[in-house]
């Protein structure tokens, strides 16, 4: 019974093997990778495994599609959506807020969770400083956001590129992105309304209003049927 019970916990599989060598270790079968999983990458919902902000591995960044102080836009098939958000963003800050966040987002009832705290954080600040400077706060996030889900060059970037200094702070990824980070907070601050604005441009090229992507159900009439004389 003894050796019996000792060949059984030999063979089992959940006990470590014994008597492999070394070098066998590596042909052992190994379980096969998970496949990409949902998650959630600043407040926004991604697709792990996508190549949605892989800033290492020596990947080019983009420029934005339009520059900041682009208000009106480019003159393409978005001309008249440029227009719109120029508008938007000069009269009601706060909807094209939500806008930015439910396209980014891909709906899931985020325009009226984005749009009536941002709405409380500029009514708030102009009543007690006179100005807007609560809702940068709460909106640069979603700048951060669309920077490393299409993989887009930051100011802090573009900026040593064109100046040609802190080369040292650039290739440090990890240091570089907390730079880049406080500076979508201060774009929001100094150019808070042309940030909203950049960054609707680039959302509405990239990404389709989620309410276009609801499939419509179309229900057909049923047929006339009519009925036999009996013989």
């Amino acid at each position: 019974m003894g050796a019996a019970a000792d060949n059984h916990e030999e063979s089992s599989p959940l006990l470590p093997t014994a008597g492999i060598a070394a070098g066998d270790c590596e042909k052992l079968p190994t379980a096969p990778a998970p496949e990409a999983a949902k998650g959630c990458a600043d407040g926004f919902p991604v697709v792990m495994g996508e190549p949605v902000a892989s800033y290492a591995g020596g990947v080019p960044r983009e420029s934005w599609d339009s520059g900041i102080l682009s208000c009106l836009g480019r003159n393409d098939e978005f001309c008249s959506s440029d227009l719109e958000v120029c508008l938007i963003g000069s009269i009601a800050p706060c909807v094209l807020y939500g806008s930015n966040v439910e396209r980014l987002a891909a709906g899931q009832g985020t325009f009226a969770n984005s749009c009536l705290p941002y709405t409380g954080l500029y009514m708030l600040g102009n009543s007690l400083f006179g100005w807007n400077c609560l809702a940068p706060w709460f909106s640069h996030p979603t700048r951060t956001a669309i920077r490393r889900r299409y993989n887009l060059e930051g100011s802090f970037e573009a900026f040593t590129r064109q100046c040609g200094c802190c080369r040292g702070l650039v290739e440090d990824e990890e240091r570089r992105e907390h730079l880049e980070v406080a500076c979508d907070l201060a774009t929001h601050y100094v150019c808070h309304p042309c940030a909203l604005c950049q960054e609707g441009r680039e959302l509405r090229r990239r990404v389709p209003h989620p309410g276009f992507n609801n499939s419509v159900l179309v229900m057909m009439p049923p047929m006339e049927q009519t009925m036999g004389r009996g013989m």
